[in-house]
Parts: C-alpha cells; sequence; structure tokens
C-alpha cells in the first residue's frame, strides 16, 4: 500500500495524504453523480448475516479459521473474533418469491456450515451476543489473525490513549475495562443492504433511520453481555463503547463517537460522506494506487477506495455504501440495527418488514421525517433497544397535522407499521404468499410479546428460579436455544419452561 507507521500510529504525512485522497475521492463521487453515471435499476438487496461458533456447553469456540478451511465456498468469511463466521449472500431483485428463495439459500448455507463446524466440535448459534462468553474471553488473542484487524485495533486503542471503558445499566449493570478492542467481536449481526438510485437515496436513508426503532422492538435478541442482563437489545451501547475512539475528555466534549445514529435527516448522499469526513479522523489512511480523478478524466470509473475504507471505519447504523459493480458505479443503504437470528425464518421476516417498511415510508407524499424531530427518531432507537417490545415511541399523529403521540411499539408496530409494510412490498412487486407469511410472523411477536429478547430472558430466569446458578443458568439457554433454533420455528413459537 505504500504507507508509513512509525509506531502503532501511521506518521503525519501518511495521514496529510491518505487526507488529500480522502478529497479527491470526494470531487470524484461529485462528478459521478453530477454526470448521472450512477445505475438506475433500484430494488435490489443483499445480506450479511454474522454467526458465533460455541462449544457443546455452549461457550464460544476459537476455531473460524479450521471451519473455514473446510469449507469449499467462498460464501463465508472470519470476523473479528475467532468464535465468529460471516455468511454474504449474493444479491438479487426485491421481487417475486424473493423472501422464501432467501430463506431457502440461508437454510442451505448455514446448515453447510454448521455441518463443518460439527467437525471441529462447534456449532453456529444465530444470536447478537453469545450468552455465555465472559470478559475475561476477550483478550487481544481471540481477534482473529488478520492485518486489518490488527491494525483497526492497533489504531483505535492508540487514538484512545488509554483502555477500553465499559459501564451499561439495564436489569443489571456491566462494568470492565479492556486493553483491546476483542469485546467489539462479541456482537454479531445482520446488515440489509439496499441499492438506491442517487435521487432516492435521501428518502430511503431517511426511512430507514425512521424505522430503525420499530426493527429493534419487535427484532430484539441481545439481553446479555458477558453474563449480565442489560438491554432486550444490548448490542447498540455495547458495540458503541467497545468501538469508541474518543479519549473521555474528548466524550465528555460532545465529540462523536464512531457508533452514530446521526444528527440531522439529509438531503443527499454526500451529506453522510462530508459528515465522515469532517467529524471522524482517518484510523486506517491506507493508501491505494488509484488516482480518482485521474480515473474519472480517462472515462472510467474510480472504486474511491478510500473513501470506502473511512466510511467503513464509521459505523452508522444506517451506513451509507459506495460500489462498482461490472464497471457501473451504484449506491446502497446498509440497514445494520438489527442483532442475528434467532433462526433463518426469523431473520428473513426482519428482512421483509425492514425493505416493505421502508418502502412505504420513502413513497409517502408527506414523509414521516417532515413530521418527527430527527431528535425522536433517536430517542426512539435507544427506548426499542432498552426495553423491546414493550418500548414506547413516539410517532406521528394519523390525522393531518396531527401532533406526535407516545405509542406502545407492539401495537404501534402492529396496526400501522405492518400494514405499511404489506404495502410497501406490493409496489416492490413481493408476491403475496412472502409477504403474507413473513409478516404474519412479525405481527405474531407483537401479539404475543415474544421476540428472540424475551425468550431469552424467560428461559434465564426459569433456569435460575429452578435452583441453577448464573453460569449453569446461561448453558442451559445457549443449549436449548441452539435446539429450538435448529427446527427453524419461529421465535414466537418456541416453547417455555422446559
Amino acid at each position: 500500500m505504500g504507507e508509513k507507521v512509525v509506531g502503532d500510529r501511521f506518521d503525519l504525512d501518511a495521514r496529510e495524504r491518505f487526507r488529500d485522497r480522502i478529497h479527491a475521492c470526494m470531487a470524484a463521487l461529485g462528478a459521478l453523480l453530477r454526470e448521472g453515471r450512477f445505475e438506475r435499476s433500484r430494488d435490489r438487496i443483499g445480506l450479511e448475516v454474522e454467526m458465533c461458533l460455541a462449544d457443546s456447553d455452549g461457550s464460544p469456540r476459537m476455531v473460524n479459521d479450521e471451519v473455514l478451511a473446510r469449507m469449499a465456498t467462498r460464501d463465508f468469511q472470519t470476523e473479528l473474533g475467532q468464535f465468529t463466521l460471516e455468511l454474504n449472500m449474493s444479491p438479487r431483485a426485491l421481487a417475486g418469491r424473493v423472501f422464501d428463495d432467501l430463506a431457502e439459500e440461508l437454510r442451505i448455507a448455514i446448515g453447510y456450515a454448521d455441518r463443518m463446524a460439527a467437525e471441529c466440535d462447534a456449532r453456529l448459534v444465530m444470536t447478537g451476543v453469545l450468552p455465555t462468553i465472559t470478559a475475561e474471553q476477550m483478550l487481544p488473542g481471540t481477534l482473529s489473525p488478520n492485518d486489518r484487524y490488527s491494525l483497526l485495533n492497533d489504531q483505535i486503542m492508540a487514538a484512545r490513549g488509554e483502555p477500553i471503558q465499559l459501564d451499561i445499566s439495564g436489569a443489571e449493570r456491566l462494568r470492565g475495562t479492556f486493553a483491546s478492542i476483542a469485546p467489539e467481536s462479541a456482537c454479531t449481526s445482520v446488515q440489509f443492504h439496499l441499492q438506491v438510485t442517487p435521487d432516492r437515496f435521501a428518502a430511503v436513508w431517511n426511512a430507514a433511520q425512521v424505522a430503525a426503532a420499530a426493527q429493534v422492538a419487535v427484532g430484539a435478541n441481545a439481553p446479555f453481555v458477558f453474563g449480565r442482563e442489560l438491554w432486550h437489545e444490548s448490542r447498540p451501547p455495547f458495540f458503541l463503547q467497545a468501538t469508541d475512539s474518543r479519549p473521555p475528555e474528548f466524550a465528555a466534549q460532545g465529540v462523536r463517537p464512531r457508533s452514530w445514529f446521526g444528527e440531522r435527516w439529509i438531503s443527499s448522499v454526500t451529506d453522510l460522506f462530508d459528515e465522515n469526513v469532517r467529524y471522524f479522523p482517518a484510523l486506517l489512511p491506507l493508501l491505494s494506487d488509484e488516482d480518482p480523478e485521474a480515473v474519472l478524466a480517462a472515462g472510467g470509473v474510480p472504486r474511491l477506495a478510500e473513501l470506502t475504507l473511512h466510511n467503513g471505519t464509521v459505523y452508522r447504523w444506517n451506513r451509507p455504501v459506495y460500489a462498482v459493480a461490472d464497471g457501473v458505479p451504484h449506491l446502497r443503504v446498509e440497514n445494520r440495527v438489527l442483532s442475528t437470528g434467532p433462526t433463518v425464518v426469523d431473520t428473513v421476516a426482519n428482512a421483509a418488514f425492514y425493505y416493505g417498511l421502508v418502502r412505504a415510508l420513502a413513497d409517502q407524499p408527506e414523509p414521516v421525517w417532515t413530521r418527527l424531530p430527527f431528535a425522536a427518531a433517536e430517542r426512539n432507537f435507544f427506548d426499542a433497544c432498552r426495553h423491546g417490545i414493550d418500548a414506547e415511541l413516539t410517532w406521528p399523529g394519523e390525522a393531518p397535522g396531527g401532533a406526535p403521540e407516545r405509542l406502545r411499539a407492539a401495537r404501534l408496530i402492529a396496526e400501522r407499521l405492518i400494514p405499511l409494510a404489506a404495502g410497501g412490498l406490493d409496489a416492490c412487486g413481493v408476491a403475496a404468499a412472502d409477504r403474507d407469511h413473513y409478516l404474519s410472523i412479525v405481527e405474531e411477536r407483537c401479539r404475543r410479546g415474544v421476540t428472540g429478547a424475551a425468550w431469552q430472558t424467560d428461559a434465564y430466569h426459569r433456569a435460575v428460579a429452578g435452583g441453577a446458578d448464573r453460569a449453569a443458568a446461561l448453558r442451559d439457554l445457549v443449549r436449548r436455544y441452539c435446539e429450538l433454533a435448529r427446527t427453524d420455528a419461529p421465535v414466537h413459537s418456541w416453547p417455555t419452561g422446559g
């Protein structure tokens, strides 16, 4: 790459050259937008699914390299922790029987990976944070042996100048100090990608920000971190603190964290890239061999490698993505709010709800974000993380010009948002059978008040009430969770109490 490193930091010259290249990338992006050279097709989707590896006792198993070595596919790759894997699904059109097809491909891929994991005395667990992971296991040696991960760790720790501090209060309190970003590796999520045209990007991103709270409320699946019961969806506050490159005095002064909801509605994709460049110093100032302005002047399409690299170290819950496929640039919204699982069918139901709701909200003649303050959307998100399906969320009144009102998440989702999502899927051309099947799963979670997080906490407290200590209750929880997840029955139908 040609970068120069001094100790665990890049020298000033490397950072200045990277900053210059970033500005060249931004200029090239602006030119591509003005010239209308972006892919015009839309409503193409893609998924990334992160999963944990656990042993028969439910504890993390550090064998991702061994599992991958047994696989005859490149669809899986390592993630930050040696006990995690990531599956990348091929892009597809959001139409027809897309969700049934997606579910079948996921079952085949995960079943294959699970068989390979079994040869390493491991099994896959689809959850946001494996409940049995302990703080003592979060050592630098648990990171996957990848140069990029090592460099990211060195740069975050150097920027902080002191250990990572975790302090999260929920049903219980978690506090801890860590000498590396290893705690971040405990977070496993599903990412929903949606390709959009430049003129639609702002509306879709704003819609995704609005939808985030409802997604989390009905899809929460990470109630435990390092054996402590915290929020229904503990992953966002946990991830925020585990990736925080700010020294404590900067955080106290209001400097933005790299894990970020944002602070305003946008009018263009460039608003987000501009903010990323303006607010966040480069963690990985690695220069590529490409001169984006020269490529553009020659009639080519630049990869904008420095911009995309920097963008990947700003952990927005809805992230803008620039990419080039077959020589044509395109834009995507990458939705990163949800934990993985509990099952394939639950994951696909979450996808159907998200894609349908975002389409409907983006198409509204009087969009929700013109009637809802951005701060209210952010508060909704964190209220949903804390309380799950029982959260109260702020939403514009149904009457024209009506003031926002507070509604229980289950009621808001069942009565207002699922019908919207159904209409959005219809607008995309999704088959009625897919629409009804997967949205009915979301509706049943609302009716019964059961999410992955609710099931996990209920199972844990039943085990403790039966005389198990904390560690045994969590191990039993993971074992039973794995058994039920393999049936692929949606989590709202899982039995409790045994």
